[in-house]
Formats: structure tokens, C-alpha cells, sequence
């Protein structure tokens, strides 16, 4: 019965890092399409990897500018 809640709880912060991530990624081919569209046709994810990782620190600095 324990790992009933383990495995509740782990399931509910996998699914919030998926939409996390997820947002993130709509917010970036809003925000930024010309770097999404370089990426898909060279096939080169690094820019779309580093402008991700920058939305997703601005908004960590966002949330903790409240904290």
C-alpha cells in the first residue's frame, strides 16, 4: 500500500515536468519561430535545445522573484 502513494506521487510530478516542458515548447514556436524552423530544416536541435532551457529559467526566475 505504500508504494501506491510513491508511485501516485511520482506519477503526478512526471506528468508536471511533461507540461512544463510541453508549454514551454508552445510558448517558444509563439515567441521564436525562426529559431523552431531552423531547427526542424537544418536538424540541428542545439538552438531550439538552448532557447527551451532559456524560456524555462525565465519563468523558474519569475516564480522565485514571488518566493
Amino acid at each position: 500500500m505504500r508504494f501506491r502513494g510513491i508511485g501516485l506521487s511520482l506519477f503526478g510530478a512526471i506528468a508536471l515536468l511533461v507540461v512544463v516542458v510541453a508549454v514551454a515548447t508552445i510558448w517558444l514556436f509563439l515567441t521564436n519561430p525562426v529559431t523552431v524552423a531552423t531547427a526542424v530544416s537544418d536538424g540541428e536541435v542545439t538552438p531550439f535545445v538552448r532557447d527551451l532551457a532559456g524560456v524555462l529559467l525565465q519563468a523558474l526566475a519569475g516564480l522565485l522573484k514571488y518566493l
